[in-house]
């Protein structure tokens, strides 16, 4: 295929491919057999912490043009963006069952843009009112039905948005500070960069590990680590790995090269909507009505602000560039 010839067409396949892989994060409660879900990311990050060092060593001259400093910055993110988001997003699944936590992410792109509109005053807030309600009604609609799930008591439901609303703030911080790193390094250390991140989820997961034990929160030491009983627990924890930190950050880095960011950011949503119907797909049922209405509300606020916002951020743009 000649790339050149559509790159409109290229970039929306990556971009929904990207937010595919990542969807498959959300899937962690419902493979993780005998084991509990912190055995399963004590083993994934392990596996994302060996590609990470291969990473870092086929671009080993990047990462020496890279100071202390900044390594560490790299290292730290890997532990916030990648470990702490995926263990919140997990245990969110986990008490919420499949469409509370993925609607809560779907917020991410939004809270960013806000973010980006505080500063540069883009839009005036009353233009948001409609989206930005949306938003709220259905987060709303599906907490309401949060608390009826099976998979949640009336107690424990509320363990559940706050581990979603710790996802988001996880996301949100490795958003912000990701990009300042990156606007302080050279465009071909990003690789590095990311390799550095990889390690630093796993060498995350090794400094909290003795607290998971002396909570009992893993089921290995009981269970077994051979191959006859954590067959299962390996090959999910490879495949995910695979595509939750290998494969999405390609594709989603392929998309950006082909599509404008109004676009791309409306497409990030995606990403809750492949993680419930993975859910669902997992808990083999249909969404109910509350949760349909719910999801389709989020969903729909949150492209509607997302589109709101970066085009009037290009329209000044281009009023800049006229002048």
């Amino acid at each position: 295929m000649n790339t050149s010839a559509h790159p409109f067409a290229l970039g929306v396949f990556f971009a929904v491919f990207a937010t595919l892989c990542w969807g498959s994060n959300f899937i962690v409660p419902y493979v993780t057999g005998n084991y509990s879900i912190f055995d399963f990311l004590a083993v994934k990050f392990m596996i994302v912490g060996v590609i990470g060092v291969v990473w870092m060593f086929v671009d080993r001259t990047s990462v020496r043009e890279l100071t202390l400093p900044m390594r560490t910055v790299a290292l730290t993110l890997g532990a916030i963006g990648y470990l702490g988001y995926s263990v919140c997003i997990a245990c969110g699944v986990k008490i919420s069952g499949p469409v509370l936590t993925p609607a809560f992410i779907a917020v991410v792109p939004v809270m960013l843009a806000l973010l980006g509109n505080a500063q540069n005053k883009i839009l005036a807030w009353r233009k948001l009112a409609l989206p930005l309600s949306m938003l709220v009604f259905g987060l709303l609609l599906i907490n309401v039905m949060a608390n009826d799930t099976p998979l949640a008591s009336q107690g424990t439901a509320v363990f559940g948005v706050l581990f979603s609303v710790c996802a988001v703030a996880f996301w949100l911080a490795f958003s912000v500070l990701n990009q300042k790193g990156l606007s302080k390094i050279p465009a071909h250390s990003t690789s590095a960069w990311t390799g550095l991140m990889m390690v630093g989820s796993a060498l995350g997961m090794l400094l909290v590990m003795p607290l998971g034990y002396a909570f009992n929160l893993f089921e290995m030491p009981s269970q077994g680590a051979n191959f006859a009983n954590a067959g299962g627990l390996y090959v999910w924890a490879f495949l995910i790995a695979i595509l939750s930190s290998v494969l999405g950050a390609w594709a989603w880095n392929k998309a950006s090269r082909y599509l404008p960011m109004v676009l791309s950011g409306q497409l990030i949503a995606l990403e809750s909507l492949f993680a419930t119907l993975f859910g669902l797909l997992f808990e083999q049922r249909l969404p109910t009505l509350y949760e349909t209405l719910g999801m389709t509300a989020v969903l729909t606020g949150a492209m509607l602000a997302i589109r709101m916002i970066f085009a009037s951020h290009e329209m000044g743009r281009d009023k800049l560039t006229a002048s």
